[in-house]
C-alpha cells in the first residue's frame, strides 16, 4: 500500500481536502478543535506530513502568561492550589499557557502589592489571594488601569465587583459550619472562633455567615469573640490551648481561617480531642488524619481543580476579550468531609 495521501487525511479527519490543506498551510481561519482532528487523524494513519501539521499547529496557538500570587509555600493547601493551576493550564487543548507562580512569605501589604505589580510587569493577566488593606487595593486598581485582568483567587479583594473573583460562597460557608455544630452538638453551649485575619474576606464573611445563623435560629449558643491566629499554626495551637482551659463548658470550635494544623496539634494533646464538635478547612494529609481519629467533625473544602480550571479560563478568556466590560467571577459549590467520606 502507498503512503497516505491528502484525500486519506481529510476523510479520516472527516473534513474536506482544502480544510487540511488550510490547516498545513498554518492558516488562521482554521479552529483550534479542528487543527486538532486533523492532526490526531495524520497521527492515525501514519500521514508523512505529521511532524509539519505539529510545528503549524503549535506556531498559530495562542500563547498567554498569567502570574499567580499566593500565601505562604510552607502551607499544604496553597502547594496544592499551585499544583492544580498548573494542571489546569496545562490541559488547556487550543492554547500554550506559562504561569509564574510566587509564594508570599512576607504577607505584609506592602510586599505584596510589590510582588503583583512585578508580575504585571511582564504577564497578561494577574491572579491574587491576598487580605484587603488600601496598599493592595492601589497596586490592584494600577494594574487595571493598565488594562491587565486582576483575579482574586480564594478571597475576594473588592465586594460590588470590581475585581474577578474566583472561589466559595464564605457566607454560605459559615453557616454550613454553624448548621453542623447546631445539629450536632448534643445541647446549647460555648462556641470558640478562630479566624486568621480579619483583613481577609472570606475569613470575615465566614465568621458573619455563622454567626447570622445562630442569631435566626440557635441563639441559646454562646459565640466567644473570635481569636486571630494570624495565619500561624503556632499561634492557633496557643490559643486553642487557651480555649480548651478557660472554657471547661467550651462545645464546639469553627475554624474560620488560617491555623488548622496549630488546632488539631493542641486538641491531639487535650482529653477533650472528640468530645467536641470542630469544623475546619480544606482535605489534607492531617485534616484526614483528624477526622478519622475524631478530633474534626466536619472539613469545608474547596474544590481545587475546579476553581483552577475556573481561574485559568477566567483568565485566558479576559485576555482574548481586551477592553470588553465583562466580570468573569466563578463561584465554585465547597465540598464537605466527614470521616465517612475523607
Amino acid at each position: 500500500m502507498g503512503r497516505p495521501t491528502i484525500r486519506d487525511l481529510a476523510d479520516a479527519a472527516e473534513v474536506s481536502v482544502a480544510t487540511v490543506n488550510r490547516v498545513m498551510a498554518g492558516h488562521q481561519g482554521v479552529r483550534q478543535v479542528t487543527r486538532e482532528q486533523v492532526r490526531a487523524a495524520a497521527e492515525r494513519i501514519g500521514f508523512y506530513g505529521l511532524g509539519a501539521i505539529q510545528s503549524r499547529i503549535a506556531a498559530v496557538r495562542p500563547r498567554f502568561r498569567f502570574g499567580i500570587l499566593l500565601l505562604q509555600p510552607h502551607r499544604p493547601f496553597y502547594r496544592m492550589v499551585a499544583e492544580a493551576l498548573r494542571a489546569a493550564a496545562s490541559a488547556v487543548p487550543d492554547a500554550e499557557i506559562e504561569l509564574r507562580i510566587e509564594h508570599l512569605e512576607d504577607l505584609s501589604p506592602q510586599n505584596t502589592a510589590d510582588r503583583a505589580l512585578a508580575l504585571a510587569e511582564d504577564c497578561q493577566a494577574v491572579c491574587i489571594t491576598s487580605a484587603v488593606h488600601p496598599i493592595v487595593t492601589q497596586a490592584v486598581e494600577a494594574i487595571q488601569a493598565r488594562g491587565i485582568p486582576v483575579f482574586a483567587l480564594i478571597s475576594q479583594l473588592a465586594a460590588t465587583g470590581q475585581v474577578n473573583y474566583v472561589g466559595l460562597d464564605s457566607w454560605k460557608v459559615g453557616r454550613t459550619a454553624a448548621w453542623t455544630i447546631e445539629h450536632i452538638c448534643k445541647a446549647p453551649g460555648k462556641l470558640g472562633i478562630l479566624m486568621g485575619n480579619h483583613r481577609y474576606r472570606c475569613q470575615e464573611m465566614n465568621e458573619s455567615g455563622f454567626r447570622s445563623y445562630f442569631r435566626e435560629h440557635a441563639p441559646d449558643f454562646t459565640l466567644l469573640e473570635p481569636l486571630s491566629t494570624y495565619e500561624s499554626s503556632a499561634v492557633a495551637q496557643e490559643m486553642t490551648e487557651g480555649l480548651l482551659r478557660d472554657h471547661p463548658d467550651l462545645a464546639g470550635l469553627y475554624v474560620a481561617g488560617g491555623g488548622i494544623s496549630g488546632v488539631l496539634a493542641a486538641l491531639k494533646s487535650s482529653e477533650r480531642a472528640g468530645k467536641l464538635v470542630v469544623v475546619g478547612y480544606e482535605l489534607m494529609d492531617n485534616t484526614r488524619a483528624a477526622l478519622l481519629d475524631g478530633r474534626l467533625t466536619l472539613a469545608i473544602a474547596h474544590p481545587l481543580r475546579r476553581i483552577a480550571d475556573s481561574a485559568i479560563n477566567g483568565m485566558t478568556r479576559a485576555v482574548a476579550a481586551p477592553g470588553q466590560a465583562v466580570n468573569y467571577t466563578s463561584i465554585v459549590p465547597f465540598e464537605l468531609y466527614t470521616r465517612e467520606n475523607s
